[in-house]
């Protein structure tokens, strides 16, 4: 069981937000304060050291160290070059670093209160110092005389004070770029929780995670199979039963149209066609499908397709209806047979026993032209899966009022090795071609099965009385739910023929329909041709 947390995710990121952009902005804030303190140091240590080489590069003043300044005219310059520029003191001094300017005129000739002998020894010098006057930015470069000897020093330094003031009003003006970027921040990562929270539908990440594993828990534990497509027609979620449903591994963000062959339930998948319990094939499966479209706030989401296995259900159907349907044959039976009996009774009761011998050779012969059995089937069918099942399907035809004949050209040497494959596609269009004569106009009704061996293909012809195939239905009729009559309830199933189409050329074969003036004999309705490439086993080839 998943834990409440005591603060919400949604403010969990606001706050780590926020914190990250105020630590960003506190570090970037003191590493540029650290960057431009060092900078103005360093300027205003260059600025010191160009007024200290202008003062040295004056000849006069060289001239005055020379002579000891018996005059004054080093104070007075350095003084004059102080104002002008804003230093904090200039300093020149002798060789032995005694001071002939300074501001304060009580420290002249006494041992300047820095280090002298960098510049005495010819080298300038850059530094922060502390000297009499407090801190400052020094530069410090030697006094040489007209004949190139170091007469002395001069050193000119910027009060620090001022360095700091200057920082200090940079620093104010960054300042507020720093607080409009910590203020922007905040407002970003507030409008970036909203959406967030927006996003995820006010869930937090533990009911989430809830969701998706009850999600997986109700996907792979249902007993259909649920696909769900995206709008732009790409899976986003499947479980395993719709890939075993399917036939094919489902792989999330692959096209939705993929998945099937050209057909009813590809156009289910893609969108092309709504489906509301909708019989459909796949394979050798017969599905339910329903397809739901998802919007929320006008928004469209996609669509939810499941799919139902009703393949042993179809088949107790058909099984039922041929059971149902022998059941009434047999109770319409008993009552003739009844008749018959109670005739033939009473020609024994009256002494007529040889008008009733001949009452028993004609039903003897009414029975056997009425439903031949298995043994009058025609010798060039040899296998016993064809000849047991053609005689079933005679028995259940004469049971409609349907005569199911095999055709005279019909050979079909050795075993068949696939007999699953050929009772599925001949079954098919046997069953379609009894419906059509019994419900078509031409008497008497009838059906004719033609079977031929080529190898070890199986070529068959089914032939019927009917009244024929409607304009456009030739390759429409094996679509999945297309049909020439209605069931019950008024909708139509139309399966048994595109069943039959697709088991076929899944071995490399076709079902197809043609004119009855090329496939079959004059006056019949609907000619069916089939092709079961290697079905027939090897002794068939000998």
């Amino acid at each position: 069981m998943s834990v409440r947390p005591r603060i919400t995710f949604a403010r969990q990121v606001l706050i780590l937000q926020v914190g990250v952009v105020v630590v960003v902005a506190v570090l970037g804030y003191g590493l540029v304060a650290w960057m431009l303190d060092g900078r103005l140091r360093d300027q205003y240590g260059q600025r010191a050291l160009t007024v200290a080489r202008s003062v040295a590069a004056d000849p006069r003043v060289a001239a005055a160290v020379a002579a000891g300044d018996p005059g004054g005219l080093v104070q007075d310059r350095a003084e004059r070059v102080r104002a002008r520029t804003g230093a904090l003191f200039v300093v020149v001094t002798d060789n032995r670093g005694l001071r002939l300017s300074h501001p304060n005129p009580l420290e002249l000739g006494r041992h300047v209160s820095t280090d002298p002998s960098d510049a005495l020894a010819g080298r300038e010098v850059v530094r922060v110092e502390r000297g009499t006057l407090g801190l400052s930015a020094r530069g410090k470069v030697p006094l040489y005389g007209p004949d190139g000897r170091i007469l002395g020093e001069v050193s000119v330094g910027f009060d620090a004070r001022a360095i700091d003031r200057e920082l200090g009003r940079v620093l104010r003006e960054m300042s507020l770029f720093v607080a409009g970027a910590v203020l922007l921040g905040v407002v970003a990562s507030v409008a970036i929780g909203r959406r967030l929270k927006r996003q995820t539908l006010g869930l937090e990440p533990y009911e989430l995670v809830e969701l998706v594993h009850e999600r997986e828990a109700v996907l792979h534990g249902v007993g259909e199979g649920v696909v769900a497509v995206d709008a732009a027609g790409r899976i986003a979620v499947c479980n395993d039963e719709a890939s075993r449903l399917l036939g094919v591994a489902l792989e999330r963000g692959a096209a939705a149209g993929g998945l099937a062959a050209e057909g009813t339930l590809r156009d289910v998948l893609t969108g092309r066609r709504d489906a509301a319990n909708l019989f459909v094939t796949a394979g050798e499966r017969v599905l339910v499908v329903n397809r739901r479209e998802v919007r929320r706030h006008r928004r469209d989401l996609g669509a939810v397709i499941t799919l139902r296995d009703r393949t042993d259900l179809e088949t107790l159907a058909r099984e039922l209806d041929s059971v149902s349907t022998l059941f009434d044959a047999l109770r319409a039976q008993r009552h003739e047979y009844a008749n018959r009996l109670h005739t033939l009774s009473g020609l024994l009761q009256l002494g007529h026993s040889e008008e009733a011998a001949d009452y028993v050779g004609t039903l003897m012969e009414d029975a056997a032209r009425r439903a031949p059995a298995p043994d009058n089937l025609p010798d060039p069918l040899s296998d016993p899966y064809l000849r047991a099942f053609l005689s079933a399907k005679s028995a259940v035809a004469a049971e409609k009022g349907v005569r199911l004949d095999i055709g005279a050209g019909s050979y079909v040497p050795g075993r068949v090795a696939d007999p699953l494959d050929v009772t599925t596609v001949v079954g098919n269009l046997v069953d379609n071609a009894v419906e059509a004569a019994r419900l078509g106009r031409r008497r008497p009704a009838r059906v004719e099965v033609e079977l031929l061996g080529d190898g070890r293909d199986l070529h068959a012809t089914v032939t019927d009385s009917g009244d024929g195939l409607p304009d456009g239905l030739r390759d429409a009729v094996f679509d999945d739910g297309v049909s020439t009559r209605d069931t019950a309830g008024g909708r139509s199933r139309g399966l048994g023929l595109g069943l039959a189409r697709r088991t076929a050329r899944a071995r490399g074969g076709d079902v197809t329909f043609v004119d009855a003036g090329t496939g079959g004999p004059a006056g019949c309705g609907a000619v069916a041709v089939a092709r079961l490439p290697g079905v027939l086993g090897a002794e068939a080839m000998r």
